[in-house]
């Protein structure tokens, strides 16, 4: 049984003595009394498991938040402020155990509001658990439009439907490379990489472009030889890999070993990651293209508690001693979503911070958050961008534009 993780929150606020639960093989963790002055929020966690390293990041992002929040003597609910604890719980990257995990924080840990499990499959999943119970919860990584379509009441995400995502890179691939014609696809056979396989195919045809490769892999493939293989008989212009990071990463390295070259090479989402280039070095992941809900080089003023991107960027770097990623930052501008609708609620009722959440129209370090009819935001362009040198280089949009488009990717 794995206890990978024991509660992140705050001790002076509270004196009840911290009890460690488990669960359905679950590690749960928090305090056994519910203090009056707190306002307990959920957050399932895939801490150990294949998707370990995006729930570090995730971790990092509610932590630099709560943090600030409380350094600020905590969130205003009408006339009084309340500190903030997030309990995590591992749910070791099954989508079943995320389920069990967010009832387990409701019924068990009595959290006020909930965040999502990683990724647009179990953020679904478990978005039937906020229903059920009538918890407002915010989704940071949910970006497939399948995950809102049935109009959940409880259930917001902070990401921009996959559409979005890099429909703006094929004018600037295009125009780069007027020979442009052919298009290969290799997709991990989960929702979201579907999803956005999806909407990159919908991008294809609309470009008038060929997809003369179009496979999906299993999660947890190690081997991508073969596949490889057939891709690279096809003598793609551009080659389209969605994932995660361990897959992007295993995907390159298995790339090189073939010598498979094209003049465009996107992955989703492993080189939004600085440990992507440092796992694959500055020549493995030269020119490699990517696009991401954020990116640390967009300026944003808002009226969060960090004011800024600047300033979310100095908080980050003085706790962690690095500058966030996107994956951070997703997690952390959940958290602040969640923060705003409760100060406008006045009230931590449920039903009060679901409505404002609904009603939300804010700026916010990460950019303008808004939610549509499905609880989706619908308010602010994805940066695209591409590694060179071993650095990120925004190419969309104009605003945060940091260079031009490189060709070749050996």
């Amino acid at each position: 049984m794995s206890y990978a993780f024991v509660r992140s929150g705050l001790v002076a606020a509270r004196s009840a003595l911290a009890v460690l639960i488990a669960g359905a093989g679950l590690g749960l963790s928090g305090a056994s009394v519910h203090a009056a002055d707190v306002i307990k929020f959920g957050a399932p966690l895939p801490l150990t498991g294949a998707l370990s390293p995006e729930a570090v990041k995730a971790k990092q992002g509610f932590e630099v938040w709560m943090d600030m929040v409380n350094k600020a003597g905590g969130i205003k609910v009408g006339d009084r402020k309340m500190k903030v604890e997030v309990v995590f719980v591992d749910y070791q990257s099954s989508t079943p155990k995320a389920v069990q995990a967010a009832e387990s924080l409701i019924t068990q840990e009595k959290v006020d509001f909930l965040f999502s499990p990683h990724g647009s499959g179990a953020a679904k999943a478990a978005s039937n658990v906020s229903e059920k119970y009538k918890v407002p919860t915010v989704a940071a990584t949910a970006s497939s439009t399948q995950v809102f379509d049935q109009k959940p009441k409880y259930l917001f995400g902070t990401y921009t439907p996959n559409e979005t995502l890099l429909g703006p890179l094929f004018p600037l691939v295009k125009a780069k490379l007027p020979t442009l014609k052919k298009v290969a696809l290799y997709t991990r056979n989960d929702l979201f990489p579907l999803s956005l396989a999806q909407a990159i195919e919908n991008n294809i045809k609309e470009s008038g472009l060929e997809v003369v490769f179009n496979e999906k892999f299993a999660i947890n493939t190690l081997d991508h030889s073969s596949a490889l293989s057939q891709l690279k008989g096809a003598q793609p212009d551009w080659i389209f890999v969605t994932g995660y990071i361990n897959d992007n990463l295993l995907i390159r390295k298995q790339m090189i070993d073939q010598r498979l070259q094209a003049p465009v090479v996107t992955m989703i989402t492993g080189p939004s990651f600085p440990e992507f280039v440092k796992a694959a070095g500055v020549a493995g992941s030269e020119n490699i293209t990517g696009a991401a809900w954020w990116d640390a080089a967009v300026r944003y003023k808002s009226d969060d508690v960090f004011g800024s991107t600047e300033g979310y960027l100095r908080a980050f770097k003085e706790k962690f001693g690095s500058t966030p990623d996107y994956g951070s930052a997703s997690y952390t501008v959940a958290a602040v979503a969640l923060q705003m609708a409760i100060e406008r609620a006045g009230s931590i009722d449920r039903e009060k911070v679901r409505d404002a959440l609904a009603k939300l129209n804010v700026n916010t370090f990460f950019g303008p958050i808004h939610f549509n009819e499905m609880g989706q935001a619908d308010s602010y362009s994805p940066p695209i961008f591409q590694l060179q040198n071993g650095k990120t280089v925004v190419l969309y949009p104009p605003s945060v534009k940091q260079g031009e488009l490189h060709l070749g990717v050996k």
